[in-house]
């Protein structure tokens, strides 16, 4: 179960202003709420209320854990305050112990599910342009001499690495060029970082007096390389009496006479340095060992350096590549929210373009159900009226993931339009196989099956590579024989369709093969066989079959099911 934490952050705004949303109230603060999972952590703002939490996909806030209910609890504003409300959750929500049906929210308020290991912590701090300020107030602490200005040297590293968000970051690099160079008494400072390219870029400059330096050209590039590559420190206190840099053009040309370049390598160097295995990146290849350089020069002789000027210039080469590291942390916690915030909206979308309002007709009744093994999905269904019948449709796009519910979502209103207009089967199918063929979507494409009933029974059924359907009628279980390719898939097909006569009560099941081929823990499918017992208990017993046959086994593919009845009674009415 992962640790959460949610930490408030109000920000006020002083001046008047016209709020546009009419689902916030007029109040004076924006929360940020801070998600803590493990040792990651993530922000985010509540720019609407009520703010909902729970286990379904479409919360504000979804936990996948079965011990939180799907519709747990939200955040509601309301006359200038925040309130946590239980929205009839099994655990309940606790506020500093007590079970609480609905509470206002205080600074420093603990709010629980019942849960020790899950909880919420409500704060206000100060807003996040505020940083760069605080980092400062750190770095400006009372000084006593180089070993407490390397002790405070380390509470500000710690400090920053602990703010975790991109722009704090950048704020923590400016002020540790700060420190550094009162540590070190140097003139100016660089921060270099290396690029996704290898290279070394600028990330920031600073000079002793706290001016901003954006021009790299009169530094050292060549000891600024060379640290680079080596992975180790170059240290010169006076360039005039070192043979080995006087030829140097930089040095000599702009009268470096002090030069300090400390490469920042990884954490994961050291580990693998004693025998650990380096950590490999996505192409497979170990990362590169150094980050970036710290690079500091002066005009002037510095003299020997003392053996605690070599501690602080260590303390900073460690410390420092950490803080790096964890702004490369934040980079990518940050990329992973907007893509979770994105493939949430995603997932919303995706549902209200694939609900499915199912018509009543006097002649047949249809049930249907989708179960995405991911946030969106690759199956859907749907039902489409026609004054004299009613059609359903049942595809599965390859793969899985957004690729295949996009090309989902354009299959579907392709089909959609066609049997809406009573244009047959065959031309329908054809319709969307040349729009996909045309278009040239790759490696994509879909099974679909299609079956249209009329109210004499007359029964139209299509399958384009897709899950035989099972025809229950009596006592008898037989699998219509109609084989097409899936469309998509290979240019200049035809699409053939085949008739039968269905009895009052006969039933057709339409599944994906999410459902036959969903496996148990020993590997072994679902089957049709499985199928057949639990679909002759009816429509709710092939989802509960599954449910008992995979165990705690995750799904590994949508599952997808629609049964088409014609009934006996109301086909005797409409006649």
């Amino acid at each position: 179960m992962p640790r959460v934490g949610i930490l408030a952050d109000r920000r006020t705004n002083r001046e008047d202003r016209k709020d546009t949303m009419s689902s916030m109230p007029a109040v004076a603060s924006t929360p940020v709420l801070l998600f803590v999972q493990g040792t990651e952590q993530r922000r985010i703002v509540i720019d609407h209320t009520p703010f909902t939490i729970g286990r379904k996909t479409d919360r504000d806030l979804p936990i996948p854990d079965s011990r939180v209910s799907r519709e747990h609890a939200s955040i509601i504003a309301e006359g200038g305050n925040y309130y946590i409300v239980d929205l009839g959750s099994r655990t309940g929500v606790y506020v500093n112990r007590m079970r609480r049906e609905r509470h206002p929210l205080e600074p420093n308020d603990r709010c629980d599910f019942g849960l020790e290991d899950f909880y919420f912590v409500f704060e206000p701090t100060t807003a996040a342009s505020s940083s760069s300020e605080f980092l400062s107030q750190i770095s400006m602490a009372p000084r006593g001499g180089a070993g407490s200005e390397l002790q405070q040297l380390r509470l500000f590293l710690e400090a920053a690495r602990r703010l975790r968000t991109t722009g704090v970051v950048a704020d923590a690099i400016a002020t540790l060029l700060d420190c550094t160079l009162r540590l070190t008494r140097a003139e100016r400072g660089f921060v270099f970082l290396r690029g996704s390219d290898g290279g070394l870029h600028l990330g920031a400059g600073r000079t002793s007096k706290g001016e901003t330096l954006r021009d790299d050209s009169t530094i050292s590039h060549s000891m600024l390389q060379q640290a680079a590559d080596s992975g180790s420190e170059f240290v010169v206190g006076d360039t005039s009496e070192s043979a080995d840099l006087a030829g140097r053009a930089s040095i000599m040309i702009h009268d470096l006479r002090t030069v300090i370049a400390i490469p920042l390598r990884r954490a994961s160097r050291q580990h693998a340095d004693n025998g650990g295995s380096a950590r490999l990146n996505k192409g497979g290849s170990a990362p590169h060992p150094v980050l970036g350089v710290l690079y500091l020069d002066s005009r002037f002789t510095s003299g020997d350096l003392s053996g605690v000027s070599q501690d602080i210039l260590h303390a900073i080469a460690r410390e420092a590549a950490g803080l790096l590291e964890n702004a490369h942390l934040a980079e990518v916690e940050e990329a992973a929210r907007r893509y979770q915030q994105e493939l949430s909206i995603a997932a919303r979308i995706q549902q209200r373009l694939m609900s499915v309002r199912i018509p009543d007709v006097p002649f047949a009744e249809v049930q249907g159900r989708n179960l995405p093994c991911q946030e969106i999905g690759g199956d859907f269904f749907d039902v489409v009226r026609t004054p004299d019948a009613i059609a359903v449709v049942l595809t599965d796009v390859s793969g899985k993931g957004v690729s295949a519910a996009l090309l989902g979502s354009v299959i579907q209103g392709m089909i959609y339009s066609q049997l809406a207009q009573g244009i047959s089967l065959e031309n329908a199918v054809a319709a969307a196989h040349n729009f996909l063929c045309e278009k040239d979507v790759g490696d994509k494409y879909a099974t679909m099956v299609l079956a249209r009933l009329w109210a004499g029974g007359e029964l139209e059924l299509l399958n384009c590579g897709h899950v035989p359907p099972r025809l229950f009628s009596g006592g008898n279980i037989t699998e219509p024989d109609n084989i097409n390719p899936p469309i998509g898939l290979l240019p200049d097909v035809s699409f053939h369709g085949m008739k039968m006569q269905l009895k009052p009560g006969d039933r057709l099941i339409l599944t994906t093969d999410g459902v036959v081929e969903a496996e148990n823990g020993s590997g072994e499918f679902f089957g049709y066989e499985r199928l057949d017992r639990a679909a002759a208990v009816g429509f709710e017993g092939i989802f509960q079959a599954v449910k008992e046959f995979c165990g705690p086994c995750a799904l590994q593919d949508d599952c997808t099911v629609v049964e088409l009845m014609y009934s006996a009674a109301k086909a005797a009415d409409a006649a």
